[in-house]
Protein backbone atom coordinates (compact mmCIF):
# COMPACT_ATOMS: atom_id res chain seq x y z
CA UNK A 1 0.00 0.00 0.00
CA UNK A 2 1.49 3.28 -0.73
CA UNK A 3 0.62 6.34 1.33
CA UNK A 4 -1.60 7.50 -0.63
CA UNK A 5 -4.26 4.43 -0.47
CA UNK A 6 -3.41 4.74 2.98
CA UNK A 7 -4.01 8.34 3.51
CA UNK A 8 -7.65 7.60 1.67
CA UNK A 9 -8.73 5.01 4.23
CA UNK A 10 -7.76 7.65 7.00
CA UNK A 11 -10.08 10.38 5.03
CA UNK A 12 -12.37 7.74 4.50
CA UNK A 13 -12.68 7.45 8.46
CA UNK A 14 -12.52 11.15 9.18
CA UNK A 15 -15.40 11.79 6.58
CA UNK A 16 -17.46 9.27 8.67
CA UNK A 17 -16.43 11.13 11.94
CA UNK A 18 -14.67 8.09 13.34
CA UNK A 19 -12.21 10.85 15.35
CA UNK A 20 -15.31 12.38 16.64
CA UNK A 21 -16.85 8.83 18.13
CA UNK A 22 -12.78 8.40 19.53
CA UNK A 23 -12.76 11.88 21.08
CA UNK A 24 -10.06 13.29 18.78
CA UNK A 25 -9.14 16.57 16.45
CA UNK A 26 -8.44 15.33 13.32
CA UNK A 27 -4.69 15.99 13.78
CA UNK A 28 -4.74 13.79 16.88
CA UNK A 29 -6.74 10.74 14.92
CA UNK A 30 -4.30 10.97 11.68
CA UNK A 31 -1.36 10.87 13.96
CA UNK A 32 -2.21 6.88 15.24
CA UNK A 33 -2.10 6.01 11.08
CA UNK A 34 1.90 7.87 10.42
CA UNK A 35 4.02 5.10 11.69
CA UNK A 36 1.59 2.58 9.95
CA UNK A 37 3.96 0.35 7.43
CA UNK A 38 1.41 -1.60 4.90
CA UNK A 39 3.04 -4.49 3.31
CA UNK A 40 0.72 -4.16 0.07
CA UNK A 41 -2.18 -1.99 -1.58
CA UNK A 42 -4.90 -4.41 -0.46
CA UNK A 43 -4.35 -3.88 3.25
CA UNK A 44 -7.12 -2.27 5.61
CA UNK A 45 -7.05 -0.27 7.98
CA UNK A 46 -8.62 -1.18 11.22
CA UNK A 47 -10.27 0.34 14.60
CA UNK A 48 -9.54 -1.00 17.49
CA UNK A 49 -12.43 -1.25 20.11
CA UNK A 50 -10.40 0.68 22.92
CA UNK A 51 -10.54 3.69 20.09
CA UNK A 52 -14.63 3.29 18.56
CA UNK A 53 -16.46 0.50 20.04
CA UNK A 54 -18.33 -2.01 17.83
CA UNK A 55 -22.02 -0.40 18.84
CA UNK A 56 -21.04 2.79 17.86
CA UNK A 57 -18.43 1.56 15.00
CA UNK A 58 -21.84 -0.09 13.35
CA UNK A 59 -23.99 2.92 12.79
CA UNK A 60 -21.49 4.54 10.23
CA UNK A 61 -22.12 1.73 8.14
CA UNK A 62 -23.92 1.71 5.28
CA UNK A 63 -24.82 0.05 2.15
CA UNK A 64 -26.60 2.00 -1.39
CA UNK A 65 -27.51 4.81 1.45
CA UNK A 66 -29.06 2.18 3.80
CA UNK A 67 -27.77 2.75 7.42
CA UNK A 68 -26.02 0.48 9.52
CA UNK A 69 -27.19 -0.99 12.95
CA UNK A 70 -27.08 -3.39 15.84
CA UNK A 71 -29.87 -5.73 16.75
CA UNK A 72 -32.29 -4.87 19.17
CA UNK A 73 -30.98 -7.88 21.37
CA UNK A 74 -27.33 -7.84 21.23
CA UNK A 75 -27.46 -4.45 23.68
CA UNK A 76 -23.98 -6.72 24.94
CA UNK A 77 -22.11 -6.12 21.72
CA UNK A 78 -19.07 -4.23 23.16
CA UNK A 79 -18.58 -6.97 25.75
CA UNK A 80 -17.69 -9.24 22.72
CA UNK A 81 -14.06 -9.20 22.50
CA UNK A 82 -11.08 -10.27 20.65
CA UNK A 83 -10.30 -13.93 21.29
CA UNK A 84 -6.76 -13.47 20.29
CA UNK A 85 -4.32 -10.62 21.19
CA UNK A 86 -4.74 -7.89 18.35
CA UNK A 87 -1.35 -6.52 17.49
CA UNK A 88 -0.96 -2.39 16.78
CA UNK A 89 -2.67 0.23 18.32
CA UNK A 90 -5.72 1.94 18.16
CA UNK A 91 -5.35 2.31 14.30
CA UNK A 92 -3.69 -1.37 12.47
CA UNK A 93 -3.34 -2.85 9.44
CA UNK A 94 -5.11 -5.94 8.84
CA UNK A 95 -3.40 -7.83 5.64
CA UNK A 96 -4.85 -10.48 3.12
CA UNK A 97 -8.37 -10.54 4.03
CA UNK A 98 -11.09 -13.29 3.32
CA UNK A 99 -14.85 -13.42 3.49
CA UNK A 100 -14.28 -17.13 4.20
CA UNK A 101 -17.39 -18.00 1.16
CA UNK A 102 -15.54 -21.31 1.00
CA UNK A 103 -16.51 -21.80 5.03
CA UNK A 104 -20.54 -21.03 4.34
CA UNK A 105 -22.84 -23.58 5.90
CA UNK A 106 -19.72 -24.56 8.32
CA UNK A 107 -20.46 -23.44 11.99
CA UNK A 108 -18.44 -21.10 14.11
CA UNK A 109 -17.52 -24.17 16.25
CA UNK A 110 -16.29 -25.57 13.28
CA UNK A 111 -14.86 -22.77 11.46
CA UNK A 112 -12.34 -21.77 14.16
CA UNK A 113 -9.77 -24.45 13.97
CA UNK A 114 -9.92 -24.51 9.90
CA UNK A 115 -8.78 -20.93 9.90
CA UNK A 116 -6.43 -20.95 12.58
CA UNK A 117 -4.77 -24.25 10.55
CA UNK A 118 -4.92 -22.21 7.51
CA UNK A 119 -2.43 -20.46 9.96
CA UNK A 120 -5.01 -16.89 9.67
CA UNK A 121 -7.10 -15.77 12.13
CA UNK A 122 -10.85 -14.90 12.11
CA UNK A 123 -12.01 -10.89 12.13
CA UNK A 124 -12.94 -9.21 15.19
CA UNK A 125 -16.17 -7.82 14.20
CA UNK A 126 -14.76 -4.31 14.83
CA UNK A 127 -12.45 -5.51 11.84
CA UNK A 128 -15.29 -6.52 10.04
CA UNK A 129 -17.19 -3.33 10.34
CA UNK A 130 -14.06 -2.04 9.67
CA UNK A 131 -13.00 -3.21 6.13
CA UNK A 132 -16.62 -2.67 5.17
CA UNK A 133 -16.81 0.87 6.32
CA UNK A 134 -13.86 0.61 3.90
CA UNK A 135 -15.06 -1.81 1.06
CA UNK A 136 -18.84 -1.79 1.49
CA UNK A 137 -19.43 -4.00 -1.42
CA UNK A 138 -17.76 -6.89 0.04
CA UNK A 139 -21.38 -7.03 1.67
CA UNK A 140 -23.65 -8.91 -0.40
CA UNK A 141 -26.66 -10.83 -0.32
CA UNK A 142 -26.11 -14.40 0.37
CA UNK A 143 -22.44 -13.91 0.44
CA UNK A 144 -21.96 -11.93 3.98
CA UNK A 145 -19.80 -13.32 7.14
CA UNK A 146 -18.90 -13.95 11.09
CA UNK A 147 -16.90 -12.23 12.89
CA UNK A 148 -16.08 -15.10 15.48
CA UNK A 149 -12.71 -13.47 16.32
CA UNK A 150 -14.94 -11.42 19.03
CA UNK A 151 -16.53 -13.30 21.96
CA UNK A 152 -18.25 -12.82 25.21
CA UNK A 153 -17.15 -14.50 28.10
CA UNK A 154 -18.60 -15.76 30.91
CA UNK A 155 -18.28 -16.84 34.64
CA UNK A 156 -17.91 -20.67 32.80
CA UNK A 157 -16.76 -20.68 28.96
CA UNK A 158 -17.83 -18.35 26.53
CA UNK A 159 -21.73 -16.74 25.73
CA UNK A 160 -22.53 -19.78 22.84
CA UNK A 161 -23.34 -16.19 20.33
CA UNK A 162 -20.84 -15.39 17.91
CA UNK A 163 -20.80 -11.79 16.29
CA UNK A 164 -21.89 -11.91 12.63
CA UNK A 165 -22.81 -9.00 9.60
CA UNK A 166 -25.51 -9.39 7.01
CA UNK A 167 -27.87 -7.48 4.78
CA UNK A 168 -31.26 -7.09 6.80
CA UNK A 169 -34.31 -8.37 4.71
CA UNK A 170 -36.68 -5.78 6.65
CA UNK A 171 -38.42 -8.31 8.61
CA UNK A 172 -39.52 -9.02 12.39
CA UNK A 173 -38.11 -6.56 15.08
CA UNK A 174 -35.80 -5.06 11.96
CA UNK A 175 -38.27 -2.72 10.57
CA UNK A 176 -39.01 -2.93 6.80
CA UNK A 177 -37.40 0.98 6.34
CA UNK A 178 -34.38 -1.37 7.23
CA UNK A 179 -34.30 -3.88 4.44
CA UNK A 180 -30.75 -3.81 2.78
CA UNK A 181 -29.01 -1.97 5.53
CA UNK A 182 -25.87 -3.51 6.96
CA UNK A 183 -27.10 -5.53 10.38
CA UNK A 184 -24.86 -6.43 12.90
CA UNK A 185 -26.48 -9.33 14.80
CA UNK A 186 -25.38 -13.01 15.84
CA UNK A 187 -25.62 -16.78 15.06
CA UNK A 188 -25.27 -19.40 17.62
CA UNK A 189 -21.94 -20.76 17.59
CA UNK A 190 -22.69 -24.61 17.04
CA UNK A 191 -25.30 -23.68 13.77
CA UNK A 192 -24.86 -23.16 10.57
CA UNK A 193 -25.79 -20.88 7.57
CA UNK A 194 -25.53 -21.23 3.70
CA UNK A 195 -25.07 -17.14 3.22
CA UNK A 196 -22.30 -16.69 6.12
CA UNK A 197 -18.48 -16.83 5.45
CA UNK A 198 -15.66 -16.57 7.97
CA UNK A 199 -14.01 -13.67 7.05
CA UNK A 200 -10.29 -13.70 8.55
CA UNK A 201 -7.24 -11.95 8.09
CA UNK A 202 -3.12 -13.05 7.60
CA UNK A 203 -1.36 -13.84 10.91
CA UNK A 204 0.82 -10.51 11.20
CA UNK A 205 4.97 -11.86 11.00
CA UNK A 206 5.77 -12.75 14.73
Amino acid sequence: MNSDVLEQQVDRLVELGVHHLAGLDVEGFRAYAEKLEPRDDAAVLAVHPSLVPASQLALLLSLRDKPGFVVVDMEDLDAFAPIDEVDGGPLYLLHGLDRGDDLANWSPDEALPEIRGRGRRPLTVNEGISWLLQEPDRLEANHCFMTIGSRKAKARGLDARTPAIWISGGTGRDGRERKGAPKVGWCWAGNRHTWLGFASAELEPG
